[in-house]
């Protein structure tokens, strides 16, 4: 049976690579698309994920909007990477999918007790609707089967020299999942790094030559350009690593550790502190350390196979 996944998401370009690789993949069942502000407003993350829904043909999903904004601190946004929109690049699609009434808290709850055991979260974004689902819900931390969360990093930031933008984003809610006592795999940049958006990856991507395929071509090409004007680096598709890691986890190794969050540090602030040596206290997390590369792209391009032969003989 696939794996019941919710994935909870600020599209974001990346974001949107990772509801499609999971649109696509047998082993994965995507029962749930919830989104939180992060990349940009909560109004324009959740259309974004409307349209990737609709370029995928994910028409019995619920997409539900959630957090506004953090539990705390002022809000930030990615709109020099992500573009205005938050997911600048792509033509705009017209949206055939609707925004389900309920709140996203909500929504993760109602599945995750209407689903125990079976449901692993997938958090892509600001960790906001995930601690307000544990603070109004403590049950789902003994209920949810594993979370695969794309945050954090063990030796380096990228919004700040110490802290990755999803975990800076919103920190005291990352200090509430990652001190829940759930299965917590943290896939942060230490991993994300090793899945660059290449020339070569464009290249077979674009062979595919399918309107699915195309989304994402003009999608990474301005993925890529942002990025170099801002870090002068190349693009790494951050979120689909977290998605890849839920559908197979032996796409990576991981490491257990335990990792608490940093609120106080002025310069560390929204740093995962990351204990390999268990000097300060039991592993509570898996860290992820290296991914197989290749073998993501592989099944990246077999989801875009899907997809593009799936909504082919929908419209058909």
């Amino acid at each position: 049976m696939p794996k019941k996944i919710i994935i909870d998401c600020d599209p974001g370009l990346d974001d949107a690579i990772a509801i499609l690789l999971a649109a696509g993949n047998p082993d994965v069942e995507i029962v749930a698309i919830t989104t939180v502000a992060g990349n940009q407003t909560i109004e324009k993350v959740t259309l974004n994920a409307r349209q990737v829904c609709t370029l995928a043909g994910l028409r019995g999903v619920p997409v539900a909007a959630g957090a506004a904004g953090p539990l705390v601190r002022d809000q930030t946004l990615a709109a020099e990477i992500h573009g205005d929109t938050g997911m600048d690049g792509p033509a705009f699609i017209p949206p055939a999918v609707e925004t389900d009434p309920r709140h996203a808290v909500d929504l993760i709850i109602e599945t995750v007790l209407a689903h125990p055991g079976e449901i692993t979260l997938v958090p892509t974004a600001p960790l906001t609707n995930i601690a307000l689902a544990l603070r109004r819900e403590p049950r789902i931390a003994e209920l949810v089967k594993e979370v695969v969360l794309m945050g954090g990093s063990y030796t380096r930031g990228n919004i700040t020299p110490a802290a990755e933008f999803n975990v800076h984003a919103d920190p005291e809610a990352a200090a509430v999942v990652f001190s829940a006592g759930w299965p917590l795999t943290m896939v942060g940049l230490d991993l994300t790094a090793q899945a660059a958006a290449t020339p070569e990856l464009l290249s077979r991507i674009g062979a595919l030559g399918t309107p699915v395929s195309r989304f994402v071509v003009d999608l990474l090409d301005h993925y890529n350009a942002n990025v170099g004007k801002v870090h002068g680096a190349m693009a790494t598709i951050h979120d689909a690593c977290a998605v890849g890691r839920a559908i197979d986890p032996s796409l990576m190794e991981v490491t257990p550790a335990h990792v608490e969050v940093e609120l106080r540090g002025t310069a560390t602030y929204g740093m995962t502190v990351t204990d390999f040596r268990g000097r300060s206290g039991p592993a509570n997390t898996s860290v992820a350390t290296k991914l197989h590369t290749e073998r993501l792209w592989d099944l990246l391009i077999s989801s875009l196979e899907t997809i593009a032969a799936t909504t082919a003989r929908t419209s058909a």
